[in-house]
């Protein structure tokens, strides 16, 4: 098959590792792949080189950007038409809001058989005003109707877009976003490695965070219970992973609660040295407001590190409660606080939902499951008579 896939920009993210890996997988099926992207990167770092890597013809738009830009999306969406004309592609597949709206509709107008989108995370949610969930709302109803099959990373997202009239669940399919599981091996001379360059002694408890330092990842919330839980707990330090605009104000948010000098912040780091990190954590905060899938989780969990989370989105579907970590009510600062304090108290706790949580994500998150599945589905959605 030819198969083009479009995401507004590659970043370091979830969505962006997703959409990479499915290239990759895809290509080394033998399929005529195209990865089209954004030139937008950011503080969050960029994935053009591991995309480089992927085995598939790579195309920069300059003209897709994150932000809504009617002149420039307009550009987009013709580039993008002109392209799958060049192209005749059999399957395009769409990831991210932006690309989601402007590439389906350039993929109709230039007559893709198959029309895919995946729900990373719905792009109208809890935090914006209601005339902007009403915007978002609207154009994916829009889109939906020109769009052959939804692909969700979690079952909430099912949920939520067929509860918001997108479309009717039978055009729905849960596939889980894939992780190079391989990658993921406990090792205790690591764990040893990071927690003396962090400075933490052996009998100490490091809590940490795996997100942009940027608005809605939770992290206001998470400045919220870091004193409650510190003042019941000495032992505790914390350690955040990852870089972003917000950074500057968080630091002097630390520095205001007393806590700047018992949190490292490791700043941007690659991809591949998540593995290698996680093995230095005893529990993981997950604090998003919201999030179609918390990959940070997964990740931490195949490295047996428990995590506390919000339950809200798909984070259900990955920490499950007293099995592989804990679940406090979304927004609930107190209970974020008390979850973190129980497990960083219980050694043993700590242990068994962390074994339990590798062992289920070895099994759910493995990214060639994901590209099979997904090759399974193109097939299917292939040999269905068009609309």
């Amino acid at each position: 098959m030819r198969i083009c896939h479009v995401i507004t920009r590659l970043i370091i993210g979830g969505a962006q590792e997703n959409t990479v890996l499915t290239c990759r997988g895809l290509a080394e099926r033998g399929h005529d792949v195209t990865l089209i992207a954004g030139e937008e990167t950011g503080p969050e770092g960029s994935l053009w080189d591991k995309a480089e890597e992927a085995g598939c013809e790579l195309i920069r738009l300059p003209a897709m950007g994150r932000a809504v830009s009617p002149v420039q999306d307009l550009l987009a969406r013709r580039e993008l038409r002109r392209t799958f004309r060049r192209l005749r592609p059999d399957v395009v597949h769409t990831h991210s809001s932006k690309a989601g709206i402007v590439g389906r509709s350039a993929a109709r107008a230039a007559n893709v058989p198959v029309i895919v989108h995946t729900i990373h995370g719905m792009s109208f949610n809890r935090t914006q005003p209601r005339l902007v969930r009403g915007m978002y709302r609207f154009l994916e109803r829009r889109a939906a109707s020109y769009t052959t099959h939804f692909v969700a990373v979690a079952d909430a997202m099912i949920e939520q877009a067929v509860a918001a009239g997108i479309a009717p669940r039978e055009r729905f399919s849960t596939i889980r976003s894939g992780i190079e599981t391989e990658r993921f091996q406990p090792n205790i001379e690591l764990r040893a490695e990071h927690r003396r360059a962090w400075g933490v002694a052996d009998d100490e408890v490091v809590v940490g965070t795996i997100a942009r330092l940027f608005e809605n990842k939770g992290y206001d919330e998470i400045l919220a219970a870091m004193p409650l839980a510190a003042a019941r707990l000495q032992r505790l330090r914390f350690v955040w992973i990852g870089d972003g605009a917000h950074r500057p104000r968080y630091e002097a948010e630390l520095r205001t609660i007393g806590l700047r000098q018992r949190t490292h912040l490791l700043g941007l780091v690659q991809p591949e040295q998540i593995p290698s990190l996680l093995n230095g954590l005893d529990v993981l905060v997950h604090a998003s407001r919201w999030e179609g899938l918390p990959r940070a989780v997964v990740q931490a969990l195949l490295m047996q590190v428990p995590a506390v989370s919000f339950d809200n989105d798909g984070a259900p579907e990955v920490v499950i409660h007293g099995e592989t970590g804990l679940l406090v009510r979304y927004d609930d600062v107190a209970g974020l606080a008390d979850a973190i304090v129980q497990l960083a108290m219980d050694p043993s706790l700590r242990k068994r939902l962390g074994e339990c949580g590798r062992t289920r994500c070895l099994s759910m998150f493995d990214w060639r499951t994901m590209v099979q599945e997904l090759h399974r589905l193109y097939n299917r959605l292939m040999d269905q008579p068009r609309r």
